[in-house]
């Protein structure tokens, strides 16, 4: 079972206490069907909205009523990460939601859990700093069959990755004709789903010819990445990567760019880590332009500024603005390309509070906030270097950057080697392409001799593993292909159809006539794409 819960709560100057909400969940719940809320707020408001779903499994949400088992602590001021945690059937605390509370106004916590067992739980929403003061209102807790979250999966798929067709066939004269033989096939899907790729693929024709055969979209390893563009200071070599860019251009694959910063200390050559802050700005000007200069008009994204949330080199050598500043320059030098922070664990470990989607979603904020770039659109990646996933975190988690309404790509998919994690691979796929915020989809699965990362899709026969099969299977699922049928009595044949470019080919039987046009089932619009043939 799934359980879902909605949380807001204030953070006070004046003397409050923290609430201790103690909710059980025991034995099976038969529940109704239920529609999935994607809504949230991010904002901190003057009051708490209405809690979601009449409170779910809380009988008093918004305790006006008393409840027993309440626990007080007193904690004083401050803005701070609260939690919600649980302790699970071993004891061990389990954090299944946060959010960066504020003085004077009320914030949404939304998280959630699996719970594949049966036991008592307490839910506690506390801080790690006994110095503030806070308190709990308008709660919900939601439990879903995981039936019914595969149903929301299904629902959200049929509205946001498909769009009716509708085709009209007339003769020349206008007549419309019925019982005409319809054949639809898709030459390309819409969705970007894709794999990483490393060098190795320019001299290997079998990976080649595996890899072009699957996917539309790529992100280089690391060719494009400055340690391997410029690792002696003044020495500047794209040789691998125009190389790479001119494969995948002439096989209509799309290139993220990726990355033209790394806030990594440890990512950065020896030479860099010992520039002056004036001349690693000098240098961080240099790289910048040398390589979206390069290649403006050849990626479909800049990841401008990586692991940001994680680290802060460049801040702690040129100032607290440093990245809005490169995100600033980047837009001057393409400013026709979305640019990107890219960040691990806004999706996969929900303790680790360095990256929580509300300081992801404060990151971005003080990017827009730097002057000249109040209108920038700040993609959002998230990594998804998963180990056991949390599937109910990562909606809600979602949820929460989507209200930005920033493009997000989940740009650097795997999951650790064991015995699940082909099973883990297509429940993340699956949760993460059917939520609607999502733009795309990067698998980090280059393939090397040597091994891959964290997770190969092939062995090096580039026969599928278990992953490979998983994202082979779900590539055939999420693609309309090779219909067929034949128009009605009044000349028309309708068919819900996932985006993407399509060849329909039209056969009027009786005159032995056929045509075929080419067809764009764009996301653009959610009303039926009317086009009539004319045979």
């Amino acid at each position: 079972m799934y359980g879902f819960f909605q949380e807001q709560m204030k953070v006070s100057k004046s003397d409050f206490f923290i609430l201790l909400c103690s909710v059980i969940l025991a034995g099976y719940y038969e529940i109704e069907a239920l529609t999935y809320d994607y809504s949230t707020s991010v904002e901190c408001l003057p009051d708490p909205l209405a809690p979601q779903y009449g409170g779910g499994l809380v009988v008093n949400p918004a305790f006006d009523k008393g409840l027993e088992g309440w626990a007080w602590v007193q904690i004083n001021e401050g803005k701070e990460t609260v939690l919600a945690t649980f302790t699970n059937f071993d004891e061990k605390k389990v954090v299944v939601g946060s959010v960066v509370a504020q003085p004077g106004c009320w914030s949404m916590i939304k998280g959630g859990f699996s719970a594949d067992y049966t036991m008592p739980i307490e839910l506690y929403f506390e801080s790690n700093n006994t110095k503030i003061e806070f308190w709990v209102d308008s709660v919900s807790l939601q439990p879903f069959t995981k039936s019914q979250w595969r149903e929301h999966r299904y629902q959200s798929i049929e509205k946001v990755r498909k769009r009716k067709l509708v085709l009209h066939v007339s003769n020349k004269q206008g007549k419309m004709l019925k019982d005409v033989e319809i054949t639809i096939k898709q030459a390309k899907p819409y969705f970007p789903l894709g794999c990483a790729t490393a060098e190795t693929i320019l001299e290997n024709e079998s990976y080649q010819k595996w890899f072009t055969s699957r996917f539309t979209v790529t992100t280089f390893d690391n060719e494009m990445k400055w340690y391997f563009n410029e690792l002696n200071q003044g020495h500047e070599n794209y040789t691998v990567a125009d190389a790479m860019v001119e494969f995948f251009q002439s096989h209509d694959i799309s290139i993220r760019g990726h990355n033209i910063f790394w806030d990594e200390p440890n990512k950065n050559m020896p030479w860099v880590l010992h520039l002056s802050p004036t001349e690693l700005l000098s240098a961080s000007k240099r790289r910048i332009t040398s390589i979206m200069s390069r290649y403006k008009g050849q990626v479909i994204a800049w990841d401008v500024m990586n692991e940001n949330l994680h680290f802060s080199f460049f801040e702690d050598k040129l100032g607290k603005n440093a990245t809005s500043m490169f995100f600033e320059m980047a837009h001057e030098l393409d400013p026709q390309t979305p640019l990107f922070l890219n960040e691990y664990n806004p999706l996969e470990h929900p303790e680790d509070f360095l990256s929580t989607p509300s300081k992801y979603i404060e990151k971005i904020k003080d990017i827009r906030g730097f002057k000249g770039n109040e209108n920038l659109v700040v993609g959002i990646g998230v990594e998804g270097h998963f180990d056991e996933p949390n599937i109910p975190y990562v909606r809600a988690s979602l949820d929460a950057l989507g209200t930005t309404k920033m493009p997000i790509w989940l740009t650097e998919l795997d999951v650790v080697r064991g015995p699940y994690q082909a099973k883990h691979l297509e429940e993340i796929l699956k949760e993460v392409y059917s939520h609607p915020a999502v733009q795309g989809i990067i698998v980090w699965s280059g393939w090397k001799p040597t091994g891959c990362s964290r997770m190969c899709l092939t062995n090096n026969n580039f026969e599928n593993l278990p992953t490979g099969h998983v994202v082979d299977k779900l590539l055939r699922e999420w693609k309309t292909d090779n219909l067929k049928g034949i128009t009605d009595e009044n000349g028309v044949y309708e068919h819900q159809v996932f985006h993407g470019e399509y060849f329909a080919t039209v056969f009027d039987r009786q005159t032995r006539k056929n045509l075929t046009k080419k067809l764009k089932v764009t996301n653009d619009n959610t009303e039926p794409l009317i086009v009539t043939i004319y045979i």
